[in-house]
């Protein structure tokens, strides 16, 4: 019944969307991309969904998930949205709303939150200069970023944003339907608890970054990486071996930022491990889960742990 009840709420969102100013195009682009799940896929993010958190939050916690496009659109976004949601109401860590309007990003708004989910944006551009000084102000005044997938797909207008992320989508070699390996760079990482101290195989697609936006280990504490030791996953690097970062965290002012590229495919929200790995960094962003965030260049070395065979 709780599915049910879930599925007519899904439905009625996507009715409102609709409804909503028939001036803007995105209404109709996201009315067009974005179909309502069925009762077996919501039952699947709610059964991923972890049912606790890492860290009690130190009082209540307000997330601002926002989710416009006015690039590529991803058909997984309100998948994670849902399961945005479902984290929030489950584990109690915090209240998630979802908004898609720049309108937003405006200082007394954001006063309420204490998080910015950017959920699978692309080619965000704010229409007026003070909603980027709100955003900004946002980050580095001690609140927190949080980014997933094409988080990094953004503010070609806005390079001070975009440096904040971390790095800029410059690519994707390993497409959506490949089966990829990934090693954990700080295995023992409270970030990475999620995934048990050991590399592993996901499908999903996954972004290299631009050089010159990339911000680098001097300034990222990179947690997760694609294992370059298997030949599936280096045999699709054109220029050469080089490391291509997943996870990453990092700290903005006095504000966090967590990110993480996986994030694209529909069924990558009902993955318990990818979703313990986005809670616990959205905990770290919101300002709950003490995480480290040296640099990885500053830090001292970690052994890796890398992928096991293909299975």
């Amino acid at each position: 019944m709780k599915n049910v009840f879930c599925l007519i709420a899904i439905l009625a969102t996507f009715q409102v969307a609709c409804a909503q100013d028939p001036s803007d195009p995105w209404n109709k682009k996201k009315a067009q991309s974005f179909k309502p799940l069925s009762a077996e896929q919501i039952s699947a993010i709610e059964k991923a969904v972890p049912g606790d958190a890492a860290a009690k939050p130190k009082k209540a916690r307000r997330v601002l998930v926002f989710y416009r496009c006015e690039g590529f659109i991803h058909g997984s976004i309100p998948y994670a949205n849902l399961a945005i949601e479902t984290m929030g109401k489950k584990t109690g860590a915090f209240t998630a709303d979802l908004a898609d309007t720049y309108d937003v990003f405006n200082s007394e708004n954001l006063e309420k939150y204490d998080c910015i989910l950017l959920n699978n944006t692309t080619g965000m551009q704010f229409t007026k200069p003070e909603q980027q000084s709100a955003f900004l102000d946002f980050i580095m005044g001690g609140k927190g970023l949080a980014g997933i997938h094409a988080a990094s797909d953004n503010f070609g207008r806005h390079p001070e944003c975009r440096a904040i992320v971390g790095g800029e989508f410059g690519g994707h070699p390993w497409n959506a339907g490949g089966n990829w390996a990934f090693k954990l760079d700080d295995p023992e990482h409270v970030l990475n608890k999620a995934f048990g101290g050991k590399g592993f195989w996901h499908t999903d697609e996954i972004y290299q970054y631009k050089p010159e936006t990339y911000e680098g280990t001097k300034v990222l504490r990179v947690l997760v990486s694609l294992d370059m030791k298997q030949n599936e996953v280096s045999k699709l690097i054109k220029d050469g071996p080089r490391e291509v970062p997943v996870s990453w965290l990092r700290q903005a002012g006095e504000g966090r930022v967590f990110y993480t590229n996986f994030g694209h495919r529909e069924d990558t929200f009902s993955k318990p491990a990818i979703l313990k790995h986005m809670l616990d960094g959205i905990q770290y962003a919101i300002g709950d889960l003490q995480a480290d965030a040296t640099p990885t260049a500053a830090a001292p070395e970690k052994q890796p742990a890398f992928s096991p065979a293909k299975p």
